[in-house]
């Protein structure tokens, strides 16, 4: 299984100047059965940038793209709407109104807001097959309404184990926008409750974008004795600033002994879009 990874593509101010025709051409040259993207998609939730990044990911030719919202997406009260109209219409994971929560702004007041849904995260999983082996991907919305700082609500992950639980597959992947091992600035503040859950349900590749940096570990809970691999993936926005974090990532049969990861990073000068390429392992 080969995975391409994505992340704070950031349409809008923060995009690229570069001509999005060549960076999607060395996208597609990549050998991917699914294209992950990390969140981000936008750089303040509005409707054209919604749109605009609706197509780029569209143009991407791998036949499954999974993406998931970031915290500039989640300026707007209706990204929720936005992303499920121009990125992803996919069955979310819901909690009832009446469900004691305490991420804010979960729910909005829909006489005032006047919105469709008011029920403003994203949580899905998505099972698919991949050479014979079924592949479920997690997806946590880690963000909150406004806020920069991320929080995941314990009731969602509550009932995404319920669908997990039911779901038959041989491998599970997380796929969150912030990293859930505390290094960013503007962090999960609540990230043990994702470690928790990546290690309820054995999970043993985590995927994440937020920070810009690139940030490959693996850890390991000596007292729990279970390991995972946690990727965080730079950024395909950074069209103002010049910097060696503008990149992403290419996972080559992920989960086998002959595992490979390929850092591709992107340059910017006079216009013009240079790619280098690095055998991480």
């Amino acid at each position: 299984m080969n995975i391409l990874h994505i992340s704070d593509i950031h349409f809008g101010p923060r995009h690229w100047l570069g001509d999005d025709a060549i960076l999607l051409e060395k996208i597609n040259s990549y050998d991917a059965d699914i294209v992950i993207n990390t969140g981000d998609n936008t750089t303040d939730g509005l409707e054209d940038e919604y749109a605009k990044a609706g197509q780029f990911l569209g143009a991407i030719k791998c036949k499954q793209v999974i993406s998931t919202l970031g915290n500039h997406d989640k300026r707007n009260m209706r990204s929720h709407e936005l992303f499920r109209k121009y990125i992803s219409d996919i069955e979310i994971i819901r909690v009832l109104e009446s469900d004691k929560t305490s991420k804010k702004h979960l729910f909005l007041n829909r006489d005032v807001t006047k919105i469709d849904d008011h029920f403003t995260d994203v949580n899905f999983v998505k099972r698919v097959e991949i050479n014979g082996v079924a592949v479920l991907f997690i997806s946590i919305d880690s963000n909150e309404l406004y806020s920069d700082d991320g929080f995941v609500e314990k009731k969602v992950l509550k009932a995404v184990s319920e669908k997990i639980n039911q779901t038959e597959y041989d491998l599970a992947l997380l796929l969150t926008h912030y990293s859930i091992l505390g290094t960013d600035e503007c962090p999960l503040k609540n990230s043990a409750v994702l470690i928790d859950f990546v290690q309820e349900h054995k999970i043993e590749y985590v995927f994440c974008g937020h920070t810009h940096d690139l940030e490959l570990m693996r850890t390991t809970d000596l007292y729990q004795g279970h390991s995972f691999n946690h990727f965080m993936c730079g950024t395909l926005s950074s069209s103002n600033i010049e910097n060696n974090d503008n990149m992403f990532l290419y996972y080559k049969n992920l989960g086998k002994e002959d595992m490979h990861l390929i850092l591709v990073r992107i340059f910017l000068k006079n216009g013009h879009m240079h790619f280098t390429e690095e055998t991480v392992f």
